[in-house]
């Protein structure tokens, strides 16, 4: 890393830059205002900008009829959620342009415990992408739920919180505990008083907002209205707009991004798979659908990088300079744009380094964990739920939010749906019921993948479809399968605490492609079916939920009968 001293000199042009960036537009974040200039880069950081940047350099690159802009930050993903490892993830995401990501990563640390947190922490150190952690603050998620790496307390999460890359305490889910003051939540606000704690707190407004403010959360991802976000921005808490694979709130968070705001508010992803990054982007996708939008680019740009670091103070891992904008002393995380409008990317730097130059290390391996699927999978007369008028989760689209509705279990286009507990622990399968897969699906759909504990999870119509679902998962350490009529469809293994794949992001995207195909062939509508089945145990999360503790009315906070009254 350069010296100050080196710093100042290449300012000035008594050592020579290492990169020249001749005849730009720049965007300005500070003021909002594309300018014309030249952009010098000694050692990863920026040392000039502007008219009077006419340095010495190793090397020059003209980029007339180009905007350069700072690298996109990515406010909040579960890495874990792309299926892909560390490395990969950023194989995928760096050329579009996203050279900072702040992940929670409570997938793993749900699976495995404080191994599962280390883990991306590790994976850190090695990365050209800057890659931030936050100390996941639920893990469990809930008490309604069985998860297999434990309770994580404020003493445990402390000691995590001097690595470089730790910034704070990763999503509050827990919005009754946060209310009611419970004990072990107070202790882990308490001890990250100071540093960014994250919310999550969907649908949330009036005082409920205002004491789940006070209490000293600072961001919100989970915002799908537009009035939410409204007052959330309002009592001082930032609003990160999510467009994941299957959480969209892009289209309606957008009225709300202006200048004034921009710093204010930023993108995530939260969950989005290796398919919808190759076939739409990252968080490159979010900038260019908020350009065709309406949004004024300089207000976009701003907000996708500038707005996020600014709230979480961010530097670079590299240079250990501050990111987010173009300007003297900061990191030199770079996108050069062919067009703005489009967000056509030209070319990408992190840390100075151009993405085609990037050495890569491994990924540190996961093997030592063997498999984690550590449960026994149930006959299928053990997957039927009760018969009769029953609560039935109602799936909505786009949308990891939930209706519900009062019907018989046998109505056309209800389909069954359980929960194994997977950790060891050998609980009974959970058995309920769910609408929106499609009237004509038939057969069984079934992942490992289930926020936040990770059980097995399965949707089908036939138990013996379901059963064999669940046993190839069993067998391949957990990812996802298709099945109908007694025949295995599609399958993606997830050996990786059954969450992640070493496969290439080429190889994710294909088999992804085979596994929508098969789910299409089984008669099931919804676009992404298996992160919309993920979401379906997530007990925080409005309004009906299945966990392997049984059916959560997570309005009420409290199980309730499958079989209505």
């Amino acid at each position: 890393m350069a010296t100050r001293r080196d710093l100042i000199s290449a300012a000035q042009g008594k050592i020579p830059c290492d990169l020249l960036l001749e005849e730009a537009t720049w965007l300005d974040v500070f003021t909002g205002t594309f300018r014309k200039g030249n952009v010098a880069v000694y050692d990863g950081t920026i040392v000039g900008i502007g008219e009077d940047a006419t340095l010495p350099a190793k090397r020059k690159r003209n980029v007339a009829g180009m905007t350069i802009v700072p690298g996109f930050v990515d406010a909040h993903v579960h890495l874990e959620s792309s299926l892909m490892t560390p490395r990969n993830f950023e194989r995928s995401v760096l050329p579009r342009g996203t050279t900072t990501a702040i992940c929670d990563p409570h997938e793993l640390a749900n699976v495995l415990g404080l191994p599962g947190i280390r883990y991306f922490l590790e994976a850190s150190e090695t990365l050209s992408l800057s890659l931030k952690v936050m100390l996941s603050s639920c893990v469990p998620a809930t008490t309604f739920e069985t998860n297999g790496g434990g309770a994580l307390d404020a003493m445990a999460l402390a000691g995590l919180a001097s690595h470089p890359s730790a910034l704070g305490l990763a999503e509050v889910m827990n919005v009754p505990g946060v209310l009611h003051a419970l004990p072990d939540m107070m202790e882990k606000l308490d001890a990250f008083e100071g540093r960014p704690i994250d919310g999550h707190c969907p649908l949330l407004r009036g005082q409920a907002l205002s004491a789940y403010a006070a209490a000293g959360i600072t961001s919100c991802h989970e915002s799908s209205e537009l009035e939410e976000a409204r007052e959330k921005l309002m009592k001082g808490i930032h609003v990160w707009i999510r467009e994941g694979s299957v959480a969209k709130d892009l289209d309606a968070l957008l009225p709300l991004l202006d200048m004034a705001t921009s710093t204010s508010m930023g993108f995530c992803t939260d969950d989005r798979n290796p398919l919808d990054i190759a076939r739409e982007g990252h968080v490159d996708h979010l900038v260019r659908t908020a350009i065709r939008r309406g949004v004024p680019p300089e207000v976009v740009f701003r907000a996708a990088s500038y707005g996020v670091a600014l709230h979480y103070g961010l530097a670079s891992h590299a240079t250990k300079r501050r990111i987010g904008a173009l300007a003297p002393g900061f990191a030199a995380d770079l996108v050069v744009l062919g067009d703005v409008g489009s967000c056509a990317i030209d070319s990408v730097y992190a840390s100075g380094v151009h993405t085609s130059e990037i050495v890569e290390a491994g990924d540190r391996p996961l093997s030592s964990t063997g498999n984690t699927v550590k449960c026994t999978i149930p006959n299928p007369e053990d997957l039927e739920g009760p018969d009769g008028q029953v609560h039935v989760i109602g799936v909505r689209h786009g949308r990891i939010l939930t209706d519900r509705s009062v019907e018989s279990s046998r109505a056309r286009g209800v389909a069954r749906l359980s929960v194994i507990e997977r950790h060891g622990h050998g609980r009974k399968p959970s058995n309920g019921y769910v609408r929106g897969f499609g009237e004509a699906f038939s057969g069984a759909i079934a992942s490992s993948v289930g926020h936040d504990s990770h059980n097995l999870i399965v949707v089908g119509t036939d138990t013996s479809d379901m059963q064999k679902a669940l046993a190839v998962l069993a067998e391949h350490g957990g990812g996802f399968a298709v099945v109908k009529g007694g025949a295995l469809l599609a399958c993606l293994p997830l050996p990786e605490g059954g969450l992640m794949s070493t496969k290439s992001p080429d190889e994710l995207r294909a088999a992804l492609e085979e596994l929508h195909g098969a789910s299409k062939a089984a008669g099931c509508e919804l676009p992404e079916p298996f992160l919309q089945l993920a979401f379906l145990s997530l007990p925080v999360i409005p309004s009906l939920k299945l966990t392997d503790h049984g059916l959560m009315d997570v309005d009420a906070w409290s199980l309730i009968p499958v079989r209505a009254a």
